[in-house]
């Protein structure tokens, strides 16, 4: 008699592990600190090239003309006629017209003992590894940035000015005689070889980021382009030209069609009205759609599913 089989268990199959869950954690984290982080870097850089290039040589010659101002009136390389010595020793400095003078650093110049006391009693404001002044020039820039230019007073106001400066430079520069000298200064840049490179592509950046659109885009639109079934986004910049319309017998639209990933980019087609599909979408919507390579997708536009049913297999009886 034959034993009789045993009894197979039915168990479900194990679900296959989770692989790159770490790697998907941490490029998720990149994900969320990155675009902060960067902006908070760029916004650095920005400021830092402002305040080296400009800001400091600007600080520098206004502190420059005021120590030349008032330095020589009150620094002596010997003691003048009349003064009260304090001291046996020339060093020890001496008293002349009500204020006392010491030595500085090299000892060959005496200055206001008031100067030297209020460089030293704000030394913290310049940093531990900020070495002291080691003239009398020195000690007078010092002393003219304390009292007279500090940078609670000297940052704002240069903030001001030179937000000024760009209104009516931008102004000067965008109509007439003006607009005609940046032109010709572009020309005459984009002709520079390796140079025209870079300043190339930071122009479009530049002029894409802070200029006004000349061009008013009125939607975002969706047409099959370059082939049928192949669909991209454009923005519609207008109506097409008459002769077209009358060619094709129904109107026509102008639609820019941007390249990814630099939407300052790209070229114009003219489409039937027809084949144009209007998307919900905004501008801005539609350009960070572009520059990710399709990856940012609005949240109206998202779908977990397709929603078109897939074909049927065909079973044999």
């Amino acid at each position: 008699m034959q034993s009789p089989l045993p009894e197979t268990e039915t168990t479900s199959p194990p679900t296959p592990p989770r692989s790159g869950g770490f790697r998907r954690a941490v490029l998720r984290g990149l994900g969320v600190v990155l675009p902060p982080l960067l902006t908070i870097a760029v916004l650095i850089w920005a400021w830092s090239t402002i305040e080296s290039y400009v800001l400091a040589p600007i600080e520098l010659s206004i502190r420059s003309a005021i120590v030349n101002t008032i330095s020589p009136q009150r620094t002596y390389s010997s003691v003048p006629q009349g003064a009260i010595p304090t001291g046996e020793r020339r060093l020890d400095g001496f008293t002349f017209k009500g204020e006392r003078y010491v030595p500085d650093p090299t000892r060959r110049r005496f200055l206001p003992e008031e100067v030297v006391n209020t460089v030293n009693e704000n030394a913290d404001r310049f940093g531990p590894y900020t070495p002291a002044p080691a003239s009398a020039n020195a000690y007078w820039h010092r002393y003219v940035e304390i009292s007279y230019m500090p940078r609670s007073v000297v940052v704002p106001v240069f903030l001001i000015v030179f937000l000024t400066v760009l209104y009516f430079v931008g102004r000067l520069f965008t109509f007439g005689l003006g607009h005609w000298f940046v032109r010709s200064f572009d020309a005459t840049i984009l002709r520079i070889p390796i140079v025209n490179k870079v300043y190339g592509g930071v122009k479009q950046v530049t002029d894409f980021a802070f200029s006004d659109r000349e061009i008013e885009f009125n939607r975002v639109v969706a047409i099959e382009y370059p082939a049928k079934g192949i669909w991209s986004l454009g923005f519609v910049t207008g109506n097409g030209m008459k002769e077209i319309s009358i060619a094709n017998g129904e109107p026509m639209l102008s639609v820019l069609m941007p390249t990814s990933p630099m939407p300052m980019t790209g070229f114009t087609v003219t489409v039937k009205r027809s084949d144009a599909i209007d998307l919900n979408l905004t501008v801005d919507e539609a350009i960070q759609f572009i520059v990710s390579c399709g990856v940012v997708v609005p949240p109206q536009q998202r779908y977990d599913q397709p929603t078109v049913p897939s074909p049927q297999r065909l079973t044999k009886n």
